[in-house]
């Protein structure tokens, strides 16, 4: 079993879990992985240092020292990672909870808003391209989610 680090093209780490480093490498030529996250088909192996586990290890050596700059390992940029996906994963839970779902009625909603038609609140939903070019020649400025909105099912 080979467990391999993943980022998708929109910068999202996971794992991955092959039977082998051919079975990966075959299922990245066929187009079968995709990031858990987004979605993203654009999927790259991360460079990873394997613990390797050899019978009859010989007593360390010592180490040269450090130099006083040493480039972040792995690990740390992992930790690094994980840590702005979890703070991204929080800004978008606290918007999805202070905004109204309006879904494909957003360019209509926000026009009645923009107008004083309706009360004013930060609404949330879906417009097409021409919509939101449409919204902007108006005046009213709109913010596309990168990625779109996170599934509605947490994720592992």
């Amino acid at each position: 079993m080979k467990v391999l680090d993943l980022r998708c093209g929109a910068g999202h780490g996971f794992e991955g879990w092959f039977a082998s480093e051919d079975d990966y490498g075959s299922q990245r030529e066929r187009g079968l992985l995709d990031c858990p996250v987004c979605g993203n088909a654009d999927v790259m192996r991360l460079p990873s240092a394997p613990r390797l586990n050899l019978s009859g290890a010989r007593a360390p050596e010592a180490a040269a020292p450090a130099p006083a700059a040493a480039p972040a390992t792995s690990t740390e940029l992992a930790v690094s990672s994980n840590a702005a996906t979890a703070r991204f994963v929080e800004a978008v839970a606290e918007f999805l909870r202070n905004t109204q779902d309006v879904g494909p009625r957003f360019a209509e909603e926000a026009r009645r808003i923009h107008y004083g038609e309706s009360d004013s609140r930060a609404i949330r939903g879906q417009a097409t391209k021409e919509e939101r070019e449409a919204l902007a020649d108006e005046g009213i400025e709109v913010f596309t989610m990168p990625g779109g909105l996170p599934p509605k099912t947490p994720l592992q």
